[in-house]
């Protein structure tokens, strides 16, 4: 029989989930984890929230429960899946102090995508050390679980690259421990979802979500102020599909029984695409049927999170045995990098005698006493 590959994913509880994350990370998590094919570790990740919130604790807690109901009204299933929270496993320190060890302060600088971060943040030379050392962190979050694929957006592969430094520098120091890791991109993109302004990813601090659990009439009033194609004043001037926000989100989301359903002029999306560069079709008309597509995707999404919002107490419980499940695991993965660092001192009776013969084999002493002088 095939053994199952392992997965690490999770997300960070500052806000609520968005379509950005739907289509970027919520999705495939769902598909993979309804074949069968593997285990699936979905974390919220609020240890490393704090790491640029730790002055506002508060907004990680109440937003804890947030991302959990989003994960649930998604299709993400306690019962195929573990869903913990990234605190409850202290083994994740641990494994975190001993990479930290692995990696030099200049290397961890020079890593990309936390200097865009930080560059977004403006946290210059006040940068909080935490957050620094994100990729080491996440290494631990990641090698806990013996995971050998990381779903996530491409700005994220400087970050593993950077982990499997550290993996390769550890098992070339104690032997083959820890298990080398992949990033997964979805399939359908190859980049975030834009923000509904056209201009920047989709992003909570930006202002320019789609939130998995907006209402209908919120959901409507943010498509039809969505950002397309400037030079497309008047419906019969062709217009431009490259850079039209309203095009990237059908080319994502909509298919061909969304047409049938709702916009039977058209079989798919290439003859409405072909419509609007050639002139003749409003900008009015495809914000509309968008809105459509949302609705058929995000209603069904929405009611599942309005139930789990009536059971809160199940939330919990089931974040709680997840956490429970999770540290099993990185329990048994921790015991294993401690033996090969030679730290398990009490328990591992080579050790013990690695460096001095049994006792059993010393020259027996006979009439030794301690004397004390006067």
């Amino acid at each position: 029989m095939n053994q199952k590959i392992t997965i690490v994913t999770g997300d960070r509880p500052t806000g609520q989930l968005h379509l950005g994350h739907y289509a970027g990370s919520l999705r495939k998590r769902v598909e993979m984890q309804n074949s069968g094919k593997y285990n699936m570790y979905i974390f919220i990740s609020d240890l490393q929230a704090l790491t640029d919130n730790a002055r506002n604790p508060e907004k990680i807690r109440r937003n804890l429960i947030e991302v959990a109901l989003d994960y649930l009204a998604v299709g993400l299933d306690p019962e195929k899946s573990v869903i913990y929270v990234q605190s409850q496993i202290p083994e994740l320190d641990s494994l975190s102090f001993y990479y930290m060890n692995l990696v030099s302060l200049a290397r961890l600088k020079r890593n990309p995508t936390v200097k865009s971060e930080m560059k977004q943040k403006g946290f210059g030379d006040n940068v909080p050390v935490g957050f620094l050392t994100y990729p080491i962190s996440q290494t631990a979050d990641i090698t806990a679980f013996d995971a050998i694929y990381v779903p996530g957006g491409e700005d994220q592969e400087p970050i593993l690259e950077q982990g499997r430094e550290i993996v390769n520098t550890f098992n070339s120091i104690y032997g083959d421990v820890l298990k080398e890791y992949y990033l997964i991109t979805p399939d359908d993109i190859g980049k975030r979802l834009p923000g509904t302004d056209g201009k920047n990813k989709m992003s909570k601090s930006l202002e320019n979500c789609i939130y998995l659990a907006d209402e209908p009439d919120v959901i409507k009033k943010k498509v039809m102020s969505m950002f397309t194609d400037p030079e497309h004043i008047r419906v019969e001037d062709p217009g431009h599909i490259e850079g039209n926000t309203v095009f990237t989100y059908l080319d994502v989301f909509s298919t061909e029984e969304h047409f049938k359903k709702y916009c039977t002029e058209y079989k798919n999306l290439d003859e409405m695409k072909s419509h609007y560069m050639r002139g003749g079709l409003g900008d009015v008309k495809i914000k509309r049927f968008l809105n459509d597509v949302l609705q058929d995707i995000l209603g069904p999404i929405r009611e599942r999170r309005h139930y789990y919002e009536q059971h809160i107490d199940y939330v919990y419980d089931m974040l709680e045995d997840g956490s429970k499940k999770a540290r099993l695991k990185a329990a048994e993965v921790l015991k294993r990098v401690r033996t090969s660092m030679g730290l398990e001192y009490f328990s591992d009776d080579e050790l013990k005698h690695s460096v001095y013969c049994n006792v059993e084999d010393l020259p027996k002493i006979k009439n030794y006493e301690i004397r004390v002088e006067e």
